[in-house]
C-alpha cells in the first residue's frame, strides 16, 4: 500500500510541476542575456522595457489595490479601451512614498504605443536597458524571504566587485495559486556595467 502512495505522490507532483512550467510557458517575458552564472545567481543584459506601474500602499497587492488597477489597465481600463496580453514578471520597486507594482507591457504593445491609462494611479514608463545582477529563490512573497533574498544578492555582488547602482527590485513569474516552493521569483539589482 505504501508503494502506491508514493507513486501517487510521484505522479501528482510531476503534474504540479509539469503545470508550473506550462503556466510560465503561456506568457511574454523580456528577453535577457545571461552574461555569467554562480549557482542561483546571473549576470545579465536586459533590454529597454515599457511599464505599466501603479503605487502600493500598505496591503495593496491584490485584486483591490496594485494588481488590481493594472489588471484593469490590461484588460481594457485604458482610453482605447484595449484589451493587452498579460505578461511576466510582475516587478515590485521601491517608490519615493510607497512600493511601485509593474506590469512589463508586449513587445508589440509597446512598439506602437500604448493606450494612456483611463485611471488615476497607472502610469506609462520607460525602463532603460541595463545590467542586473540577479537571484532566483522560491518562497513567500510576503515575511522575511524577499528581504533575506535581496541581501544574499547584495553581499554576493560586492564580494564579485559589482557596484549597485539601484535598490533591490523583486521580479514575481507565477501566480498566488502556485505552492511557495515552487515559485520562480527573484530579486534585481542594476549594476555599473563595465567599460568597453
Amino acid at each position: 500500500m505504501k508503494k502506491w502512495k508514493l507513486v501517487g505522490l510521484a505522479a501528482g507532483l510531476a503534474i504540479l510541476l509539469a503545470g508550473c512550467k506550462a503556466t510560465r510557458a503561456g506568457y511574454e517575458s523580456p528577453k535577457y542575456r545571461v552574461l555569467s552564472k554562480d549557482g542561483a545567481f546571473e549576470i545579465r543584459d536586459y533590454p529597454g522595457m515599457t511599464w505599466v506601474t501603479t503605487p502600493m500602499a500598505g496591503s495593496e497587492r491584490g485584486m483591490n489595490g496594485g494588481f488590481g488597477r493594472l489588471f484593469g489597465y490590461i484588460t481594457g481600463r485604458n482610453q482605447r479601451s484595449e484589451k493587452i496580453a498579460m505578461t511576466t514578471p510582475v516587478f515590485i520597486s521601491p517608490g519615493e512614498n510607497a512600493e511601485q507594482m509593474s506590469f512589463v507591457l508586449p513587445k508589440n504593445v509597446a512598439e506602437k504605443g500604448a493606450p494612456p491609462p483611463a485611471g488615476t494611479n497607472v502610469v506609462i514608463n520607460s525602463v532603460a536597458a541595463g545590467r542586473f545582477a540577479v537571484l532566483r529563490f522560491t518562497g513567500s512573497r510576503t515575511g522575511r524571504q524577499p528581504q533575506k533574498a535581496a541581501q544574499r544578492l547584495l553581499v554576493w555582488a560586492r564580494t564579485h566587485n559589482l557596484k549597485a547602482v539601484s535598490p533591490p527590485q523583486f521580479a514575481y513569474y507565477d501566480p498566488p495559486w502556485i505552492p511557495w516552493f515552487l515559485r520562480r521569483n527573484e530579486v534585481h539589482v542594476k549594476v555599473e556595467a563595465e567599460q568597453p
